[in-house]
């Protein structure tokens, strides 16, 4: 019998996009819209949902605005808090992207994973943080240091990566070897340099590890930065890279896909890229070249 897991992403514009308005009120204002979105889902039967990164208010980066650190709480916070009951209304796992304070001044990029039940099986933090002119995440984000886990829900066992983290293949291939069968990429990307790749690099990430990856996006423009236009496409992608559904560029949506975990084993069997590993070729990996 197939292992069918139905799989579904949400992506949205951010509501309120003006600085005098408080930081806890815009956040709120992104919790309650998503809200509609993440019953859709359960009532549609998905079993994981996948949301955008830091969902509960704008993208922040392009400041250095320390206003914005009044936008992060701890993992088991009031925003993870307000969801559990929702996880254990349509006994539906979340991964769940906030911005965590993990202590006084420390704070990360981070994906709560929640199972059926409501209870937090562990966090993701986002390795790979970028400083270039409109991105200051290094501003608001510490580099993660928990590696990258993988966490056993009752449908599926699911990693994730975070937006930038998804052009470095190495995570990618260690998801895998701990055993992930859908990878979430909750991410903010506008369009422009980069938007080539965002149907690239992650369908291939999918093929060279044999299993599902679920890519996540913002839409609409974001006050008073003007970086861009987060341009949505939300997908789903199966072990051959192929694509299962895919969302629109600028509308609030949610979009699901049923993915069949049998065909990970059957795609593995055929490209036996795990088995040729040489590992022990790789050393030149882990050292700071040149």
């Amino acid at each position: 019998m197939s292992r069918n897991v139905r799989v579904g992403l949400i992506q949205a514009s951010n509501p309120v996009n003006d600085e005098n308005v408080p930081v806890r009120d815009i956040q709120e204002a992104a919790f309650e819209k998503h809200l509609p979105l993440i019953e859709k889902a359960g009532e549609e039967g998905v079993q994981v949902l996948g949301l955008q990164e830091i969902f509960n208010g704008p993208y922040f980066c392009p400041s250095q605005d320390k206003r914005w650190y009044a936008a992060a709480e701890p993992v088991d916070g009031p925003t993870v808090e307000r969801l559990r009951p929702y996880a254990r209304k349509y006994q539906m796992a979340m991964v769940v992207p906030i911005y965590e304070e993990a202590m006084a001044g420390v704070y990360y990029n981070t994906a709560v994973v929640l199972d059926a039940d409501g209870a937090t099986l562990g966090i993701y933090r986002k390795n790979h943080i970028p400083q270039t002119a409109g991105f200051w995440e290094k501003y608001f984000f510490k580099p993660g240091n928990l590696g990258y886990p993988t966490f056993q829900t009752r449908y599926a066992r699911v990693g994730v990566y975070i937006c930038y983290d998804r052009h470095f293949p190495e995570g990618a291939r260690i998801l895998g070897l701990n055993g992930a069968e859908v990878v979430f990429n909750p991410s903010a990307t506008v369009a422009g340099l980069s938007q080539y790749l965002w149907k690239l690099e992650q369908p291939a990430h999918a093929v060279a590890n044999g299993y599902f990856v679920a890519a996540s996006n913002r839409v609409g423009t974001e006050a008073p930065w003007g970086i861009g236009r987060f341009y949505g496409t939300s997908y789903v992608v199966d072990p051959r890279g192929r694509f299962l559904c895919q969302a629109s560029e600028d509308g609030d949506e949610l979009v699901h896909a049923d993915c069949d975990l049998d065909q990970i084993r059957e795609v593995r069997e055929t490209w036996q890229f795990y088995r040729d590993r040489r590992p022990e070729t790789y050393d030149a990996m882990t050292r700071q070249l040149p």
